[in-house]
């Protein structure tokens, strides 16, 4: 009968230290590396959207990606208390939490709803490049996709505003995208596909349906090659500034426990009229 074979002292090191093995940072005593640079040489040289891209891809980004991340970045952080995560932030806020906490209570809200369209988006997009990329011609490629998503009644993510007739974020993120390709620092095969649905929905109509900020940032996204999912975990990065910002300015306005709506104003109500429990029979 053989003995069990029991792992020897390295073995099991490496059981232990392997659990939770990285590729992005090493920490020693005195020591911190991030993708194998020195913290201490990052210091006040790289940016903090260098810093970023070098912990997602591995590696520094290009001047002309910087450029392109930041401004994607710049672009969405921020969208008032009208917005769901932010007033959600701003509500806790009001309620006695930590700072931390109330910053969660708004990202948490990010989902597919409110917050997914630029990964959405950026699906779209590849799906589009795919079929002209199997020899469809581009403009019929955006226009059969655009097609499927009425026939299902269902909007094109990222197209269209529910506030601004034409999205202010817009036209400067593809103005730099369309900059960076003439540069020759991105394809521009995100902008052409993004354009040519942006035409497909503005066919036929009195009104068009021009992009928003998350089809601009989905161009921008896909451009500089991140994966669409992502693509979302950026503009949670993006908001969650605008998040912390304006939690912080509730926090410090010092007021309790708002609710959704002022104190005077009461949620409608749709229910039984009053009514008497000694009435039950």
């Amino acid at each position: 009968m053989s003995s069990p074979a029991f792992p020897t002292a390295e073995e099991y090191e490496e059981r232990v230290t392997g659990w939770w093995r990285t590729g992005i940072t090493r920490i020693r005593p005195g020591e911190i590396l991030l993708r194998g640079y020195p913290v201490e040489q990052l210091v006040g040289t790289i940016t903090f959207v260098d810093q970023i891209w070098l912990m997602l891809r591995g590696e520094l980004p290009t001047p002309a990606q910087s450029r392109l991340l930041e401004a994607a970045l710049v672009s969405a952080v921020d969208h008032g208390p009208q917005a769901p995560s932010i007033a959600a932030a701003r509500m806790a806020a009001t309620c006695g939490v930590g700072l931390n906490n109330a910053v969660a209570t708004g990202t948490n809200l990010l989902g597919d709803v409110h917050g997914g369209a630029g990964q959405q988006c950026m699906q779209v997009l590849a799906e589009v490049h795919r079929r002209a990329e199997q020899g469809e011609e581009l403009a019929a490629a955006a226009a059969g996709l655009v097609a499927e998503y009425r026939e299902r009644g269902e909007h094109v993510p990222g197209f269209g505003h529910r506030f601004h007739p034409r999205d202010p974020r817009r036209d400067p993120l593809l103005d730099l995208t369309a900059q960076a390709v003439d540069d020759g620092a991105v394809t521009g095969w995100a902008l052409r596909a993004g354009q040519a649905v942006e035409s497909a929905l503005a066919a036929g109509r009195a009104r068009p349906v021009p992009m928003n900020v998350d089809g601009a940032t989905a161009i921008v996204y896909s451009e500089l090659g991140f994966p669409p999912e992502l693509g979302r975990g950026l503009f949670v990065l993006s908001r969650s500034v605008g998040i912390l910002a304006h939690a912080w300015e509730e926090t410090t306005g010092g007021a309790r426990i708002k609710g959704p709506i002022p104190r005077p104003l009461l949620a409608g109500y749709d229910g039984p009229g009053p009514r008497d429990l000694a009435d039950r029979t």
